[in-house]
């Protein structure tokens, strides 16, 4: 079964593990082993494919792949969250903007036009599940990414959507919304910043990722159809409301992940 970051809003896309962790290692703060442990995360397995000079099919493990990318002269990472309509983070061209579309998730390379896509596969029944991910590279337009805010936009942003969200569950009566989604969200609340992006990151994007997770959970609860009932035209009245909510959140969390490599090109 392939998945998208959208099946579970809870969980860090893994386009944003391997950009912090990524970036932390070509920032010289964490070992190529440590960074490779932290990108596999809980999933069985992680393999590259289609680095420049690669034969077609030949795949290799994380820690050589990062360090190929190094040597190809890459010196940072992006992350991109792109979804229809909104190519958050892309830079085309529109092959690699698709592939991005459809997984829901990019990390575009700096330095070299380089980007990788993950297609990922899970497998096993409910509660031992598991995942391999195929970490597709390809060639992009050295061009900037598509509506990336700063971290001072961001944050700003963030503070009065994630007041926003918050009015508008509890309009929805959050409490309806039942015991498997408020135990996803009690569970998120109670994760501390340190699982939060990756060594050599401001403390300020940490601020940023963490408000704009939050507004990400509470906004997966608003769209679930959870809460007091409403009839089709109130979902449509609804979802044009979280629609700007979610883009708001999703833009923050690409400012975060890329901060450490905003803050050095500002420097």
């Amino acid at each position: 079964m392939l998945v998208t970051p959208a099946d579970n809003p809870y969980e860090e896309p893994r386009s944003g593990r391997l950009t912090a962790w990524g970036n932390a290692l070509l920032a010289g703060s964490v070992s190529p082993d440590d960074a490779a442990a932290a990108v596999l995360g809980a999933d069985e397995i992680h393999r590259v494919t289609g680095l420049p000079g690669d034969r077609p099919g030949e795949q290799h493990g994380l820690t050589w792949a990062l360090g190929r990318l190094r040597v190809l002269g890459v010196k940072g990472l992006r992350l991109a969250l792109p979804s229809a309509g909104h190519p958050l983070g892309l830079t085309g061209p529109s092959a690699f903007n698709e592939l991005a579309m459809g997984a829901g998730e990019a990390v575009l390379a700096v330095g070299t036009p380089l980007g990788l896509v993950p297609e990922v596969e899970v497998y096993g029944p409910v509660g031992d599940r598991s995942a391999t991910v195929l970490w597709r590279c390809s060639e992009v337009n050295d061009t900037p990414p598509a509506d990336v805010p700063s971290l001072h936009e961001a944050e700003r942003e963030l503070a009065d959507g994630l007041r926003e969200a918050t009015v508008l569950l509890t309009r929805l009566d959050v409490a309806g919304a039942g015991p498997q989604a408020l135990r996803a969200l009690e569970a998120y609340r109670r994760r501390g910043h340190g699982e939060l992006l990756a060594p050599g990151y401001p403390p300020r994007a940490v601020r940023v990722l963490e408000s704009a997770r939050q507004v990400s959970a509470l906004l997966a609860i608003a769209s679930g159809g959870h809460g007091a009932a409403v009839s089709a035209s109130e979902m449509a009245a609804r979802q044009s409301v979280l629609a700007p909510l979610r883009r708001t959140a999703r833009r923050a969390q690409v400012a975060a992940y890329n901060a450490l490599v905003d803050e050095r090109d500002d420097r």
